[in-house]
């Protein structure tokens, strides 16, 4: 093979310079690039392909693997990660030891392929999830990275921004205007035990996990392959913890297995 991998080497506080990931990434033939302050990783990935790469991996956040995913699904290319971000959700759900960036890197040698779900919304790529509302507006805040539970604490108590006419209609057929969140995901979370709440069971059923808060409502929490929410004004969201503005209608859908993948 003749792989790539990008690492951004200030994710997860230095996790991938700390670890020495750059040097034994190296040592192991793999064509290392460093995502500097400033330029495009999508561009970069795109050079990588032009140049030969037959395996596109990705060492930082979650928002930084949708990006190279996206292209390896592309180019019909398969895909590696490795956990060096601040939680590193994918490979927790991958079942990637999330504190051994450098065992990661077996995955482009003594590896093993699968094929995971994908999920879009009005047609870009999460791997994670998409989520509306109150954490939506949180990711937006200058200084979210650097204080996440004070930032979000203050959305939920300050003052709403979250788009006008947000409206989403659950598995049962009850609609939800103005819910304070609605998060989308590929494939569903755990929301009670046995499993640890905020983890996937699998990544290739095929369906999106959809919960819905709605004040006082209890929360609703349904699968489907495909859901809309509607607005009357751009939404606010955060996808897979970056900050985006999207036009409405939000129109998700899951890629059942269309994401090829090699892990240790």
């Amino acid at each position: 093979m003749t792989p790539t991998l990008f690492v951004n080497p200030r994710s997860g506080g230095g996790k991938a310079t700390a670890a020495g990931l750059l040097e034994r990434a190296r040592e192991r033939g793999i064509d290392v690039v460093v995502v500097e302050p400033g330029q495009r990783l999508a561009s970069l990935v795109e050079d990588a392909v032009a140049r030969g790469a037959d395996a596109l991996g990705i060492a930082g956040g979650d928002g930084s693997l949708a990006v190279v995913a996206a292209a390896a699904l592309a180019h019909g290319l398969p895909f590696v990660c490795v956990p060096a971000g601040t939680r590193n959700h994918f490979a927790l759900d991958l079942g990637i030891a999330r504190d051994d960036p450098i065992g990661a890197l077996d995955a482009f040698e003594n590896r093993v392929e699968r094929f995971v779900d994908v999920a879009d919304v009005n047609g870009r790529l999460f791997l994670n999830n998409v989520s509306i509302g109150v954490y939506g507006e949180a990711v937006r805040r200058r200084d979210y990275r650097s204080a996440k539970a004070r930032t979000l604490l203050e959305t939920v108590l300050g003052p709403s921004e979250s788009a006008d006419g947000v409206e989403i209609v659950d598995g049962r057929g009850r609609r939800h205007h103005e819910p304070a969140v609605v998060l989308v995901s590929n494939n569903p979370y755990s929301l009670e035990p046995p499993r640890p709440p905020g983890t996937r069971a699998a990544l290739d059923r095929g369906e999106l996990g959809i919960v819905v808060l709605d004040p006082p409502s209890p929360a609703r929490a349904w699968t489907a392959p495909s859901v809309e929410v509607s607005a009357s004004a751009p939404v606010h969201a955060g996808i897979d913890g970056e900050a985006v503005t999207l036009d409405p209608p939000l129109r998700f859908a899951i890629r059942p297995r269309a994401l090829r993948v090699l892990v240790p």
